[in-house]
């Protein structure tokens, strides 16, 4: 793929800062619209032009009107499955309502192609059968899981109506480096604070639930590989295995060299209890695939958070 200028919204979060770092190793010309609610400055290197603004917000359009992005990668959104239940005005306003301005604008200023994150872990409920596959009846349990899946078929008919194309990657349960353990979802992200911390240790229900775990450069791949492939369609970005809240603890603990012990709280609401994705339609078409195993994720993203400046 040529040189292109690419729009990164949340591009100062977790997932999104890393796209914006492989998008300018490829030589692209990046655009980063934040409000800086969960993302970080910090995260973003030199060489990007920024802008804070909400993208719910009509000055999204001053964005558009200065830039004239051929490309957008959407990972601006509000995370939590259970803010979501606590204050779905919230999780819609932003979810539905920004993606909805932002898509508008796309239409009106020609952007080619729109890459979306959607949720392989929230939209499915609870499974009929495992791995999911992109074929799996959709049935989200919660108000996060259904303005996700709601963006998807908005975006099919921006693309009937207006002739946008997309792709939706529907991600697993993402970990790594710059994950936020205090304000972002990420059991990972949580236990690996807590336990270099020497804090005591929560594992809500049994932590027999099981989640499908895929290191955030993987991700990372699949969104360049989106930018070109898979016009019209969603892919299910994950490992195709699952792991058990209780195996992540217990691999962490090791590599932490943590010497607590952990006890079990309620279970939280809303939320499933075991999926994990099929991804072979994302290797078949999007010529994708994971490289990193979850021990060999771990190990890349324990030392981040024992060198994290900002906890």
């Amino acid at each position: 793929m040529i040189s292109a200028k690419i729009l990164v919204t949340g591009g100062g979060g977790f997932i999104g800062s890393h796209v914006v770092d492989r998008l300018l190793e490829l030589g692209h010309h990046v655009v980063v619209v934040d409000d800086f609610r969960s993302g970080r400055q910090s995260n973003l290197p030199s060489g990007v032009s920024l802008y804070n603004v909400d993208i719910s917000s009509p000055d999204l359009e001053d964005v558009f009107r200065e830039e004239k992005p051929e490309f957008v990668c959407h990972y601006a959104a509000q995370i939590s499955v259970q803010l979501s239940m606590q204050d779905p005005m919230n999780d819609a306003s932003t979810n539905v309502d920004g993606s909805l301005n932002l898509l508008q604008n796309c239409v009106k200023y020609g952007v080619k192609k729109v890459v979306y994150t959607s949720s392989g872990g929230a939209i499915y409920g609870e499974p009929l059968y495992l791995p999911c596959d992109e074929k799996h009846s959709v049935d989200p349990m919660s108000h996060y899981g259904v303005s996700k899946y709601a963006v998807e078929k908005y975006l099919r008919v921006y693309q009937q109506s207006h002739g946008l194309d997309y792709t939706v990657l529907r991600l697993s349960n993402v970990y790594g480096p710059r994950q936020d353990p205090y304000g972002e979802a990420g059991v990972v992200a949580i236990f690996s604070q807590a336990m270099l911390n020497g804090n005591p240790m929560v594992i809500n229900g049994s932590g027999e639930q099981e989640r499908d775990f895929i290191y955030v450069l993987d991700v990372v791949s699949a969104s360049v590989a989106a930018l070109q492939n898979g016009s019209g369609q969603a892919f299910n970005i994950g490992t195709g295995r699952g792991a058990s809240i209780n195996q992540i603890y217990s691999l962490l603990k090791e590599a932490a060299g943590y010497d607590g012990e952990a006890s079990y709280g309620p279970a939280k609401s809303s939320e499933v209890f075991k999926i994990y994705l099929d991804n072979t339609k994302a290797l078949q078409e999007l010529g994708w695939e994971p490289r990193f195993s979850l021990e060999e994720g771990l190990v890349e993203t324990l030392p981040w958070f024992r060198d994290a400046t900002w906890k």
